[in-house]
């Protein structure tokens, strides 16, 4: 009991707090240009959190026009190679693995505690993740100093967008030990994927201090009361996407999803929960392929 007093704690402190409220204030601070507030949120977040800036082709604050998009920043060209292969499966995103393995039939696994539906989890019926029951799972989370974008993990076209409104719970360890069902209780973005050997959702998962979620075709996502589904035409040519293919943003970080068809994706051997990734490593690969 004493060992999770912790958890909890934080868990209620965040119950207190106004998450709406909070996520606006984050929202304009950071889209501010005056100069001085500018470089003071920048060279802040920089030293407070060891952002690495030889990765960033213009470190000097000078250089962006508000802290956001310094969060949202772009790499050197070449800073993260894609691994090659049509059937190579590619890390979406910068940070740490936190779950990799498969589902127990429609069962997703939260911090080796917890276990959250597949239906529950992308907004649907038991029958439209039949396909999915048993198949290859990935949660991601970027800690603030990590590369804030999100990857195509494997080539497909995507064909649906589903916005879910929700909590902001903070998605990090202490938080996942202790709020069951969090991922499928946060706001969130789900990008239904089509890849010739089966199909694939990437879930863009939100948390507190996270303002808004951005994707590379439609820019930020319209927060609502509401689930919001939008179905693309299967010859969107901007929508077919190669592995490695930038998906959108966190406007600060969060956690990346992946839930596969069954026998669609096998693990590479070495990677566990805890390891550090970076966006194009691969982490296993097409079972047909």
């Amino acid at each position: 009991m004493l060992q999770g007093l912790p958890d909890q704690l934080f868990v209620l402190f965040q119950r207190l707090l106004p998450g709406r409220l909070l996520g606006r204030v984050v929202y304009w601070l950071a889209r501010q240009r005056t100069p001085w507030l500018r470089t003071l949120l920048i060279r802040s977040f920089v030293r407070f959190y060891k952002v690495d800036l030889s990765e960033v082709e213009h470190p000097e604050p000078a250089a962006w026009e508000h802290a956001n998009a310094f969060f949202t920043r772009a790499l050197k060209p070449g800073a993260r190679p894609v691994a090659a292969g049509a059937a190579t499966v590619v890390s979406p995103a910068d940070g740490t693995i936190e779950e990799l393995g498969y589902a127990a039939r429609d069962q997703l696994v939260q911090a080796k505690r917890f276990h959250y539906r597949l239906a529950d989890f992308l907004v649907t019926d038991d029958a439209a993740v039949a396909g999915f029951h048993d198949g290859a799972a990935l949660t991601v989370y970027l800690a603030p100093h990590n590369y804030h974008r999100v990857h195509m993990p494997l080539a497909g076209q995507i064909r649906e967008m589903v916005y879910v409104p929700g909590r902001r719970w903070a998605v990090n360890r202490r938080t996942a030990r202790a709020v069951p069902g969090l991922f499928a209780a946060n706001e969130r973005v789900i990008l239904w994927c089509e890849n010739p050997a089966g199909r694939f959702a990437v879930v863009l998962v939100g948390a507190m201090n996270v303002a808004s979620i951005s994707l590379a075709w439609t820019g930020e996502v319209a927060p609502g009361k509401e689930v919001t589904r939008i179905r693309y035409p299967a010859d969107t040519p901007h929508l077919a996407i190669p592995a490695g293919g930038l998906l959108g943003q966190f406007n600060l970080g969060s956690t990346v999803v992946i839930v596969a068809e069954r026998k669609l994706i096998e693990w590479d051997a070495g990677w566990t929960s805890g390891r550090s990734v970076r966006m194009g490593e691969a982490l296993g690969r097409l079972r047909s392929g």
